[in-house]
């Protein structure tokens, strides 16, 4: 790994402080990122991250925001930039998995859903751009059941996970002329604290992936590492699969 790969760069990650979030601030800080995370939450395990970006040798900052609450999340973006004079990387990470059976789930699941998984990225990657200048990187996560539904009650958690492709798409549209690039991830099963690969679910879905495992939280953010680096400079408006091959 170069450890210089991202040296002088800012980042923010938004629900930094667990799983797949907290292994994608570990890695830009390991490539020489100052980074930045938000949590709504779990402040003290946002603090841990924030130690380990330190332990790094990069500046840190654990910062509370809902992601679902607009100025809220401009405003953790503001902070950064501000505290630190740039921001060139932003990866949105927070999310919440509202699931059930659509005649279970209501308006404020849908309301509730929709804030945090389509607007905040959306309010994040605005607040974002008046900041950064040619070459930075917006980088979302979505969701492998985006594109593959396997088990009832999960409409409304893939219809929001589904609607970043499109949300990613214009965005690089709009964004392109300023030299900013901006792409999806999809993650497969990956093993994390709301996702144990040792789940009583975990059999089964290991079966419907390529592979027949789940993935290292560190084998996201590889990729997530790959989209905010130079070497992928020419790719945008990109949905990129790290799944095991779940939708294949």
């Amino acid at each position: 790994m170069d450890t210089n790969e991202f040296g002088g760069r800012t980042a923010l990650v938004t629900g930094g402080s667990r799983g797949i979030g907290a292994a994608v601030a570990r890695r830009l800080a390991a490539g020489g990122a100052d980074v930045a995370i938000t949590y709504e939450k779990d402040k003290d395990s946002a603090e841990a991250v924030a130690e380990q970006v330190r332990a790094l040798g990069r500046r840190a900052l654990a910062l509370r925001a809902d992601s679902g609450d607009g100025a809220e999340a401009a405003a953790a973006v503001d902070r950064v930039a501000e505290q630190w004079g740039r921001l060139d990387v932003l990866v949105c990470c927070a999310a919440v998995y509202v699931t059930g059976p659509v005649t279970d789930l209501g308006a404020a699941d849908f309301d509730r859903a929709v804030a945090v998984n389509v607007r905040g990225p959306y309010l994040a990657a605005r607040a974002a751009s008046r900041y950064m200048r040619p070459g930075s990187r917006i980088i979302t996560l979505g969701s492998n059941v985006a594109e593959r539904t396997p088990f009832p009650g999960l409409a409304l958690y893939a219809l929001t996970k589904s609607a970043l492709a499109g949300l990613t798409k214009g965005l690089a549209r709009d964004l392109g002329p300023l030299g900013i690039t901006v792409n999806l991830l999809h993650p497969g099963p990956t093993d994390t604290d709301a996702n144990p690969a040792d789940g009583p679910f975990a059999d089964t879905v290991r079966g419907l992936t390529a592979l027949g495992r789940y993935a290292e939280p560190a084998e996201i953010a590889a990729v997530v590492a790959h989209l905010a680096s130079d070497a992928a400079s020419y790719v945008t408006g990109a949905v990129v699969h790290a799944d095991g091959g779940f939708t294949v």
